[in-house]
């Protein structure tokens, strides 16, 4: 079966006001293909496999019953920020900063207020989406280290890894690679330039649940699971790649089904106590996409599937 989905956001998220995709059903349950629009077939390859691993395979064995989650804040004012936070019950957070169009005020004021909402015994994390040159992360780091009173983190400051590298070596504050190693020809470089403190994976882009537990091993450096911005089907199968990773010890970047207006089942992989329980997800309520959208997916499906060498009718129910 294949079911495409569309949902406004409740926040602007990545320049995004609306999510679309496609969930296909499988033997083994339920997966996800949603690449962005803006992603070439080829780049979409890996989402495709992850899709058809999760509805044809089972999950691995968890080795822990839930998995600690992070919440996501995005560019919002500082006020919006601090009732995220207030509200999602997370003793973890991570705030969007380097968003087009603001200033490193703004991301200074938000990360201030987020601490506000943490409480000093919270952590907290920064993500530039790669937005900064090696000079204005020099600048911009810092600056937002103080006002966060200790980042756990800062996530893909600068997009080329060199650059991370030489930036590892001039600020305080660890750092994450994240399109370091998603959209990258080779992302081992992170590890042969040492060029990161902490790895993010996605299920999604990376190709599966199994895939990214082989890159974790190989590349041994701490690892935090994030969201590709996905219903609670693809946000499954993220979380059963954390709760298989031994030794994870970050909170993962899973906890963003808030951000569909409608989401795809009655019961939505929400955060309880800043924790997501490790659940196989049935879509009972998927809110229809229109003709042209759906339409537009079943080609780009389509075109992906033939490209990568899949029989989508011999996999899927």
């Amino acid at each position: 079966m294949i079911a495409v989905y569309s949902t406004a956001l409740t926040l602007p998220f990545r320049g995004l006001t609306s999510r679309d995709g496609v969930l296909l059903r499988g033997p083994a349950g339920w997966g996800e293909f949603s690449p962005f629009w803006e992603y070439d077939d080829a780049t979409c390859v890996p989402w495709l496999r992850a899709a058809v691993e999760a509805a044809t395979q089972a999950f691995p064995d968890p080795l822990r019953d839930r998995v600690a989650v992070n919440v996501t804040v995005p560019a919002v004012d500082a006020a919006t920020a601090r009732g995220i936070v207030a509200r999602s019950g997370c003793g973890t957070a991570k705030v969007k900063v380097a968003q087009a169009g603001q200033s490193l005020a703004d991301d200074l004021d938000r990360v201030a207020a987020v601490r506000d909402a943490l409480g000093p015994a919270g952590h907290l994390r920064v993500d530039a989406n790669a937005a900064w040159s090696l000079d204005d992360a020099k600048r911009a780091l810092p600056a937002l280290d103080r006002a966060a009173r200790g980042l756990q983190y800062a996530e893909q400051p600068v997009a080329a890894v060199a650059d991370l590298a030489r930036l590892r070596r001039a600020v305080g504050v660890p750092l994450a690679a994240d399109e370091s190693i998603r959209r990258a020809a080779d992302p081992y470089e992170v590890k042969r330039l040492d060029a990161a403190d902490v790895v993010v994976l996605k299920v999604q882009p990376l190709g599966g649940v199994r895939a990214c537990l082989r890159l974790a091993h190989d590349i041994g450096i701490p690892v935090v699971v994030s969201s590709a911005l996905e219903s609670s089907v693809g946000i499954a199968a993220g979380v059963a790649l954390a709760a298989a990773l031994p030794g994870i010890g970050l909170a993962s970047g899973l906890a963003t089904v808030q951000l569909f207006a409608t989401p795809v089942t009655s019961e939505p992989l929400l955060p309880t106590d800043g924790y997501l329980p490790i659940v196989r997800v049935t879509p009972d309520r998927i809110p229809p996409a229109d003709p042209a959208l759906t339409a537009r997916w079943h080609e780009r499906l389509g075109r992906v599937a033939r490209l990568a060498g899949i029989d989508l009718a011999a996999v899927l129910q």
